[in-house]
Parts: C-alpha cells; structure tokens; sequence
C-alpha cells in the first residue's frame, strides 16, 4: 500500500484496519486503512484526517488515500500519480502510516483514531431514548481501494530487492559454471576415435571390381600343362586297350601288355 509492505494486522474495527507494515530500509511503521464504507463517506474522511492533522508532524510518516492532501499534515501525503489509472478506477481509501515502538499504546492510539471516524465510543446526549443510532456505512466492512505499483513477479507477495536479484543471478552464473566444467572433464578422458575409412569413388569402385571379379585365365580355367595332369588325354585312354603297334623303346609300362616278337 504505497510503499508499504503490510506483514501483520494489529487492529481493527468497522472503519477501518490497523496493520504493522514496513517500507523498503526503514522502520516497521503502523498502517491505518479505512474500509470501503467509511471510504466512501465524505464525512468519514473528514474526521479521519481530522485526527491526523492533530497529530505531531513526527509521528505521521506518510500518508495517501482520497482527501488526504490538505491540513497541516498535507505535506506529509504521496500522490500515486505514476501508476496507471483509467477512468473506471475509483478513488483510493485514505490511510496514514505512524510511527511504530511495537508497544500496546501505540495500538491502543490506532484504535482511537478508528474510534473517532466510526463514532462508536462517542458519549450520548442525555438519558439513552428511542431507536439506536448507526451509521448507513456499518455493514460495509469490505477492505478499502488500494493499489499496487509496480506489480511483483508471479507467485510473489512482496518486491524483489537488488540483493535478492544480484543472488539470483550470481546463482545461476555458478550453476551455469559448474555444468561447463563437468561436461569437460567427462569428455576430456574419452578415448579419441579414429576417422573412418575414405568411401571410394565411383571409378575406383569399378577398376577394382573388373580386377578382382572376373577370374583369369591362368586361375580359373585350365591350362595346357594342368589339362595333360588333371584330365586324362586321349593319348591315356588309349593306352589301356591292347594295340597291335610296336611300340618306341622299351620303356612301355607295365599297364601296356606288347605282343611277342616274330621269329
């Protein structure tokens, strides 16, 4: 609310709310915010900054809200004039922040000032008679308008400060730096893998295989000399059979039976 960050609530009455709050590096303060209902009562208003005008210039911190911008404490109020506001925002509810010594008399000062806007503890005229007396605003008890400006981050309650940014990011750096590291000496010890071999071309892909597909002469097909070793000649298979022929020298085998001489 403000500058104001509300931690805890201390009081409250139909008019209004007491909160201990706290601002950016300075003293928790106490925070008094008026409901919807004394909000939209002029007179309301009036009383309220009544109250606060009559206080000691040291013990009003700040204060904002509708109406709060006249008085002798008019010098302690802040506009919000820097947020964005559309035609269709309503005025904000007037608060004040007091100094706060976490004593039970400075709530007990808070409760007086709620007093005073609501009228509850305000002595009667003569003997009580007739119908009782409440304001039309009673039943109204809804928190009054406020807004905050700028909005913090998503799932927050309060403002991120410098330090919790600068931790953040110093965070992240060392996270992002013991990664780096590891992932270097996981990889620094792996063996190193030899390039594979070169993928031929198409033309060397073709010499060779016509080298090496087609089978030579000299290797698959027989020879000359291979035929008279590994096949049988005609000249062998005919040596089996008795021939009448006499034959050249004497060194015929004894396979081939040669016929007697003539005398």
């Amino acid at each position: 609310m403000g500058d104001f960050w509300i931690d805890s609530r201390l009081a409250e009455s139909p008019a209004g709310v007491v909160y201990c709050a706290h601002a950016d590096g300075s003293d928790p303060v106490m925070l008094i915010h008026l409901r919807d209902g004394a909000a939209s009562d002029p007179a309301a208003r009036a009383r309220f900054s009544g109250e606060i005008n009559a206080m000691h210039i040291d013990t009003v911190v700040a204060r904002g809200g509708q109406d709060q911008d006249e008085g002798r404490m008019a010098v302690r109020f802040r506009d919000e004039d820097d947020d964005p506001i559309v035609a269709s925002h309503r005025p904000l509810a007037p608060w004040v922040a007091l100094a706060f010594s976490g004593s039970p008399k400075a709530v007990s000062e808070a409760q007086r000032v709620l007093a005073a806007v609501d009228l509850v503890h305000t002595p009667q005229l003569g003997s009580p008679a007739g119908p009782d007396f409440q304001m039309h605003w009673w039943q109204n008890i809804r928190p009054g308008t406020w807004r905050m400006w700028p909005l913090p981050w998503p799932g927050r309650k309060d403002r991120a400060g410098w330090l919790s940014l600068l931790t953040s990011f110093l965070l992240m750096l060392l996270i992002a730096s013991v990664a780096v590291l590891l992932a270097i000496l996981v990889f620094q010890n792996q063996q190193k893998v030899s390039p594979p071999a070169p993928v031929p071309s198409s033309e060397s892909a073709t010499g060779t295989g016509s080298g090496s597909g087609s089978p030579s002469q000299s290797s698959g097909e027989p020879s000359s000399g291979e035929s008279s070793s590994g096949e049988p000649s005609e000249l062998e298979s005919r040596s089996d059979t008795p021939s009448m022929e006499q034959p050249s020298g004497d060194s015929s085998g004894p396979g081939s039976p040669s016929p007697e001489r003539k005398l």
